[in-house]
């Protein structure tokens, strides 16, 4: 699924490094056209992979602002062709040149090892010339005031691609993965930082050592909300700016599938609950006996607009974030190009809305996790699960 697609699972990154203050254009057109994407079907290359447009994944030129910039916003994709050969397909093939080899070559039992590389090759390559590349797009929209970059996916294999590509393309920058603790960075006064460092079970700023030793966010702003979601007020208010005013209120409340787990001498243990939740019942039973919440779906409310997600605990990646629908609307008297753009400015619109009112739902457990009233919500939230 596209960044324009209603339903489309994201992650976000910093962008770390010094961006030029003037002539922003000529630079990103530059680079994102040196590492532009090269088509491979009339090769027998193996892969590819390179920037295109969002809006048309044949096309690699950014010399024009069409092609890629809105306003403040930076719109690019990486598209990634790859040939794969099955295995049985290989080794049938493989076997048969082998025995065509040695029925011309009667003094020899079995194929020599370098022959038989020579023949995997050969075959490897007239395989590739008739086998199509497949095609994987994965779209990037980087906001030059915020410097903040989404990217929609949250595969791994493709991120990693992505920010390698990024690195080599936009040289002396890096991107930087936005996680449960260093999106409470963004989010906290500096009075409450303080809490919050003295919170960390990390033993370095390593991103990696940030959001494996602080996995405690993640889970204890899960169970927060599974709680709430029962016994308290499902209404929060919006903290954060964006294009919701501040002090407006919204609902938050999870619902329909969490995934728990609790690591053991046999690995992690999983246990998923799907289905409406009523009094999460057996998810209350499974935290007693040790498991954690891990992922869950996240339902967020304001007004008539409504979004839906399941938020991985871990890195805070938002999987099918389900937003309030955009459509394109045909009109006759406006190009396409325009049209396009309109849509794009509409479903930014609501993306942000909603991730404007996660960071809002996030802060507001972050105040109550890192003040003095924890200790007594945390009693209730236990003597709760005692009553299942």
């Amino acid at each position: 699924m596209g960044i324009l697609s209603n339903t489309v699972s994201i992650c976000q990154f910093m962008v770390v490094g010094n961006v030029p203050a003037s002539e922003v254009f000529e630079w990103a057109s530059t680079n994102l056209a040196r590492v532009g994407f090269t088509p491979i079907d009339h090769s027998v290359a193996e892969l590819s992979a390179g920037w295109v447009h969002v809006d048309d994944h044949r096309e690699n030129s950014f010399a024009v602002p069409a092609a890629f910039w809105r306003d403040h916003y930076l719109v690019f994709t990486l598209r990634q062709d790859k040939r794969s050969i099955p295995t049985v397909l290989l080794r049938s093939n493989l076997q048969l040149e082998e025995r065509e080899f040695l029925a011309a070559n009667p003094g020899y039992t079995k194929v020599p090892k370098q022959k038989k590389e020579e023949l995997r090759e050969a075959v490897r390559t007239k395989l590739l010339a008739r086998v199509l590349p497949v095609p994987s797009t994965y779209d990037a929209v980087w906001d030059t005031d915020s410097n903040i970059l989404t990217l929609a996916t949250v595969g791994s294999k493709a991120v990693e691609q992505f920010e390698t590509l990024f690195k080599k393309t936009f040289e002396g920058l890096r991107l930087v993965v936005i996680h449960p603790y260093s999106r409470a960075e963004r989010l906290l006064l500096p009075e409450t930082l303080a809490q919050l460092a003295k919170a960390n079970k990390a033993n370095s700023d390593a991103v990696l050592d940030l959001i494996k030793s602080n996995r405690w966010l993640g889970w204890d702003f899960l169970l927060w909300m599974m709680y709430r979601t029962m016994n308290e007020s499902s209404e929060y208010r919006v903290s954060q700016p964006g294009p919701a005013v501040v002090d407006e209120s919204f609902v938050a409340y999870l619902n329909d599938r969490m995934v728990l787990g609790v690591s053991g001498e046999n690995g992690v243990q999983k246990f998923t609950a799907s289905g409406p939740m009523e009094q999460f019942a057996e998810v209350r039973t499974a935290l007693k006996s040790g498991k954690l919440i891990n992922e869950a779906t996240l339902y967020l409310e304001r007004g008539e607009l409504s979004w839906k997600m399941t938020l991985k605990g871990e890195q805070f990646q938002f999987a099918s974030f389900r937003s309030p629908q955009v459509k394109e609307e045909k009109d006759n008297t406006v190009d396409a190009v325009s049209e396009r753009e309109a849509l794009f400015y509409e479903r930014m619109y609501v993306l942000e809305l909603g991730l404007q009112l996660f960071d809002s739902l996030y802060l507001a457990f972050l105040e109550l996790r890192l003040g003095s009233e924890w200790d007594a919500e945390l009693k209730k939230i236990n003597s709760w699960l005692d009553e299942s």
